[in-house]
């Protein structure tokens, strides 16, 4: 009855516009699993005057997101990211042919064509001994390698500058998800305080200098015929817009675009990295049975690679299904109505924010086998090879779906089959098994305390 009543009080605070309830992190407690299977399809809510309509399961998402992409591809106002952007990043109309030069140009330097970073670093700090939590060297590689990719950088562990960009980048990242920034959004007049601004611009104004540092030293050195990484292709594409007024390929974009991949492409890998690694630690016959099939399929004297992935169904389904159990964005970004439009039964005013709501599609119980549970079966068919479910939407989906979602792909593929390959993980003694609830109320205390032992493989082991 208590748990009830707290359930209650916290929609009421969700009804009457209280900043927590659009915070990602509390969308879990308002909408819990228990309740997705209670309440409707889709559920408006009011944060204060504005309406908000939160879509949740598969059909409704998919019906909105794809179906209906093109009437839900606005982003609404956000007015702590308008200040930085100059509202280039919400209600702006020119995100398609930006989107559209991003993915060419993330095709052209993805880690298909630039290996992962750091390897040897990281197989002699797993071989230490001991348990560690692995998320601070994971991080590290996915920083590199990201670093390598849009700045054309190799950055070793041990360098200043990458420990200044992991830096810069997460107090961006903390900054975008804090109580001070949500509650500007939902009373924006607090951004004319002036010590408000500045404690919200701050963490913006770092990330901004870092990309302008990188941009001049790239300026100082580019070859127009011959673009390097990411941040080449775009110095050029901005010298052939410089005729074209009007042309979304301006300096204000351009900064954007590179931040927010930045932001997006790097924490929340490396999160899911360390998850999967926690996974093998905590079921061990899942673990061995991805060995096994990496050992019958990969030369022993190679890494697995991207073309090794369609014979690896089951560390294929491993992956995948670690990331619907993290479940580590629960909502997606933010989309607006482009116009008036008639959805399954209900008007939705042009403007209004549309929040879908990715734990109900991942966890929706008619696309999924066990969704409590973590179950690789999840992915496979009855032959055992690796099926996709079209209700995996952890990257969300349409025509504004994750511009890293290949990227992000890529890594976890190589990175996790190559540390099953060398490493078998295990959890330290006297650790109870995983509770699943505790881990989807408290994903980063989890991810950061959760400790493992690694044990190198030897060709002995490999054969047994």
């Amino acid at each position: 009855e208590v748990q009830g009543l707290a359930d209650r009080f916290r929609l009421f605070l969700a009804i009457i516009g209280c900043h927590y309830s659009i915070n990602s992190g509390t969308f879990k407690v308002v909408f819990s699993h228990s309740a997705l299977q209670r309440i409707r399809p889709g559920v408006h809510v009011w944060k204060l005057t504005k309406p908000i309509v939160v879509l949740c399961g598969y059909e409704v998402v998919k019906d909105a997101l794809v179906n209906h992409g093109e009437h839900f591809s606005d982003r609404p106002p956000l007015p702590t990211s308008d200040i930085f952007g100059k509202g280039y990043a919400s209600g702006s109309q020119c995100w398609r042919q930006v989107r559209r030069f991003m993915l060419s140009t993330l095709r052209s330097y993805g880690m298909a064509k630039r290996p992962w970073r750091m390897k040897s670093t990281i197989f002699c700090s797993f071989s230490l001994g001991g348990a560690f939590n692995p998320i601070y060297l994971l991080g590290f590689a996915v920083y590199s390698t990201i670093s390598s990719i849009m700045f054309g950088e190799n950055l070793d562990y041990k360098d200043p500058k990458l420990y200044g960009l992991i830096r810069v980048t997460r107090n961006h990242n903390q900054g975008m998800n804090s109580n001070l920034y949500q509650i500007c959004n939902t009373f924006p007049i607090l951004l004319h305080l002036p010590f408000v601004k500045e404690k919200v611009i701050h963490p913006a104004q770092e990330m901004k200098q870092i990309v302008l540092q990188y941009t001049q030293k790239h300026r100082e050195s580019i070859d127009l015929n011959t673009p390097r990484d990411l941040l080449d292709s775009w110095l050029v594409k901005l010298k052939e817009e410089e005729s074209h007024p009007g042309s979304p390929f301006n300096e204000t974009g351009f900064i954007v675009y590179i931040s927010g991949l930045l932001g997006a492409a790097t924490d929340t890998t490396s999160s899911s990295l360390t998850f999967c690694l926690l996974m093998m630690a905590y079921f061990p016959e899942v673990q061995e049975r991805v060995q096994r099939e990496i050992d019958e399929v990969v030369e022993h004297e190679r890494f697995p690679e991207m073309k090794d992935r369609t014979q690896l169904s089951y560390t294929n389904a491993v992956i995948h299904e670690c990331q619907r159990t993290l479940d580590l964005a629960p909502i997606a970004h933010y989309h607006a109505a482009v116009e008036d439009i008639q959805f399954r039964g209900f008007l939705i005013p042009k403007g209004t924010t549309i929040i879908p709501f990715l734990t109900s599609v991942l966890s929706d119980p008619a696309h999924w086998k066990n969704p409590e549970d973590f179950d690789p079966d999840n992915f496979l068919d009855d032959e055992g090879q690796f099926k996709p479910n079209p209700a995996f939407l952890p990257f969300s989906a349409g025509p504004r779906s994750c511009l890293g979602e290949n990227l992000a792909r890529m890594e976890l593929f190589l990175i996790i089959s190559a540390l099953l390959q060398k490493f078998t993980f295990r959890k330290p003694a006297g650790s109870k098994p995983i509770d699943f609830n505790y881990v989807r109320n408290n994903k980063i205390t989890f991810l950061v305390s959760s400790k493992v032992y690694a044990a190198p493989r030897t060709v002995d082991s490999r054969r047994e």
